[in-house]
């Protein structure tokens, strides 16, 4: 049954800034928090109803604010916390929600704990890291074997010798990241009071980083090597990483993360677990002891671009969702290769539309609302340490981070200054100024869908039912009540026919061709390639029968 009262962010719509590429306030060519503020009618124009932040505190940059030196603090290239605090105010007088980047795998290698820990072997905080000795053998001239086959996420071994204390520390990313040791309850008090810190302020939730990393193997197992590499993967990729990540005792780190929120009214975390569905489940916890509001799905990211593997995919998530589970879908973030370069310009219109029309809650990462691309970024001006450290496998994350943007002109109106990563110097036409007039444009499309799913029952909480489909189709109902929807996607440039169910018939509600809004349907539906709809159906219309269409019911779920 659906809940009496239904949480912020089931019905919302999350949108992704990377502060740094969004808009720049003072000319230093990066962008900063006053840029936030400064945009934050346009993310209400779209839709939006939640802004999350990737990481803004102080921090070396190493890896761009994920390697922190202060968690209670504002790196001053984003600017102050009298900055942060208006922006916070601002977003809640706009009616939306701030939610903030938690990085409680790792910190900084000059965060002031791990100067202390690295200071000796009996300082108090040597233990608040993961200090290991060496294991025996190895060559004399260089340093001792580390302990285990332990590699680090952007290549080379995850551990880093100390000459002197003589030992090895770990570090799951890069050696500037050394990882906390979640063991050590002293390290667990500490961040879970950062959280405390954030949300005494007045932010909504957390995006928790890195979340299956916290906890690694007690006895330092070595991993086993991954039959299935190939040599253009990460190094990191060459194992499978079954005693360094995603441990059993990491569901008790997440349950106290989630005790903490739950102090606080409407307050929610998502966590980034790249893992299959069957172990991302365990991520929300049970009926009697929650997780995470929303373990991170990055299906659409991963999987071919392919009608009958998506529907496969979209049946298994929700049939292995717990009674309490809500799902989420993503086309990409600060870390993936951007939708419109994956799949094309044509295509990422159909994308929006299945983002926007599944059963969850969507995330948009910024500039895919306006079809931004990959910008190929030469190898000396490339910025990412995953990219630097492994050029010959094409690994950077560079192309999908480059400014916003927002005009045509030289600079795209990101910057008066020289921007810290190159522009996409050939598609001016690709701009929010432009598209935010263009009745045709992507952003008027993601705007049209916003809107429809934020006055219907059925596609922000319905009921979601699969339907057969010829190739290269894809078909679904959402329902609720006497409100219902059918989306059919054409996922490929060429037309298609789908046949209407007995019964069906209705009006095209929202179409990536504006021209078809409006039109009745009934019997046969052609389709033009590239082409998407989304159908009001009569309210008469009975529902498919599911024994005899084969289709899929996902019932909605109680409010965790």
């Amino acid at each position: 049954m659906e809940a009496m009262e239904t949480p912020w962010w089931r019905g919302g719509i999350i949108y992704q800034v990377y502060p740094r590429s969004f808009l720049d306030s003072n000319g230093d060519g990066i962008g900063d928090l006053k840029g936030v503020a400064a945009r934050l009618d346009y993310l209400k124009d779209l839709g939006a109803t939640a802004v999350w932040l990737s990481p803004i505190y102080p921090s070396p940059m190493a890896d761009f604010g994920y390697d922190i030196s202060d968690h209670c603090d504002i790196d001053p290239v984003f600017g102050t916390m009298a900055d942060f605090d208006d922006l916070l105010g601002r977003v809640h007088a706009a009616g939306m929600k701030l939610i903030l980047d938690f990085v409680p795998n790792h910190t900084s290698d000059r965060h002031p704990w791990f100067l202390e820990s690295r200071s000796s072997r009996d300082n108090p905080k040597r233990d608040w890291y993961m200090w290991h000795d060496a294991r025996p053998g190895g060559d004399s001239s260089g340093p001792p074997n580390p302990p285990n086959n332990w590699l680090a996420q952007f290549g080379g071994s995850a551990w880093e010798w100390d000459e002197v204390t003589g030992q090895y520390y770990y570090h799951a990313f890069l050696r500037e990241q050394p990882d906390l040791n979640w063991r050590n309850p002293e390290v667990r008090k500490a961040m879970l009071d950062t959280m405390r810190f954030w949300l005494d302020r007045g932010v909504d939730g957390f995006r928790v980083d890195a979340m299956s990393h916290m906890i690694k193997d007690a006895n330092l197992r070595d991993n086993p090597l991954n039959p299935d590499y190939h040599p253009r993967q990460s190094d990191y990729d060459r194992q499978l990483p079954v005693h360094s990540a995603d441990q059993p005792e990491v569901h008790d780190v997440v349950r106290m993360m989630r005790k903490v929120l739950d102090g606080y009214p409407e307050r929610m975390m998502v966590g980034e677990v790249y893992l299959p569905i069957n172990r991302m489940m365990v991520y929300y916890g049970t009926d009697e002891d929650r997780g995470v509001h929303l373990p991170f799905n990055f299906q659409l990211i991963h999987l071919p671009w392919d009608a009958g593997q998506i529907a496969a995919a979209v049946a298994q998530y929700e049939g292995a969702l717990p009674g309490h589970g809500w799902p989420n879908w993503v086309l990409g973030n600060h870390d993936q290769p951007r939708v419109a370069s994956r799949v094309g310009a044509e295509q990422a219109r159909v994308a929006a539309m299945l983002l926007l029309t599944l059963r969850g809650t969507p995330t948009l990462y910024y500039g895919d609302e306006l079809g931004m691309r990959d910008v190929a970024i030469p190898f000396g001006e490339q910025r990412d340490p995953q990219g630097i450290n492994m050029p010959d496998r094409g690994l950077s994350r560079d192309p999908a981070r480059t400014p916003m943007p927002w005009d045509s002109s030289e600079k795209r109106g990101f910057t008066t200054g020289t921007p810290w990563l190159r522009l996409d110097r050939y598609h001016p036409e690709i701009n929010a100024g432009s598209q935010r007039n263009d009745d045709h444009s992507l952003f008027a499309l993601y705007r049209r869908l916003i809107e429809l799913r934020g006055r219907s029952a059925a596609l922000s909480r319905g009921n979601y039912l699969s339907m057969a489909a010829p190739s290269p189709l894809l078909a679904y109902m959402r329902e609720a009540k006497d409100e219902r929807f059918l989306v059919v996607l054409n996922l490929s440039h060429r037309p298609a026919s789908f046949p209407m169910p007995d019964g069906l018939c209705g009006k095209v509600e929202v179409s990536v061709l504006p021209e078809r809004e409006g039109e009745e349907v009934a019997g046969v539906m052609d389709l033009e390639g590239d082409e998407g709809l989304v159908i009001a159906l009569a309210p008469q219309a009975p529902s498919p029968n599911v024994g005899e269409t084969g289709t899929l019911k996902t019932s909605l779920a109680e409010a965790s």
